[in-house]
């Protein structure tokens, strides 16, 4: 196990000072490590849904179904054909 060696503060009202006691004493916890483990859930929390986009379910259907369905790209279809051309010409 890593040691504990930085400390963090954090500034309370009275009456918040007061829940979190409270809530440790219920948890059978340690105020310390009632307030670390809250803390690293709510990160946890946080960090996940800054990590994941989420969209309707509709948006997400026509999202994938014009993923299958190309535009046209004239120029990129230009540029294919002129390529097989010149390997044409350069095979011959």
């Amino acid at each position: 196990m890593a040691s504990k060696v930085e400390r963090l503060e954090a500034r309370l009202t009275p009456v918040q000072r007061r829940q979190i006691e409270q809530g440790a004493a219920l948890a059978g916890e340690s105020v310390s490590a009632f307030m670390v483990l809250a803390a690293l859930e709510r990160a946890g929390s946080v960090v996940s849904e800054q990590a994941t986009t989420v969209v309707p379910a509709t948006y997400f259907d026509r999202l994938t179904a014009s993923l299958n369905e190309p535009d046209e790209a004239p120029q990129l279809t230009r540029a294919a054909r002129a390529a097989r051309r010149r390997a044409q010409i350069t095979a011959a």
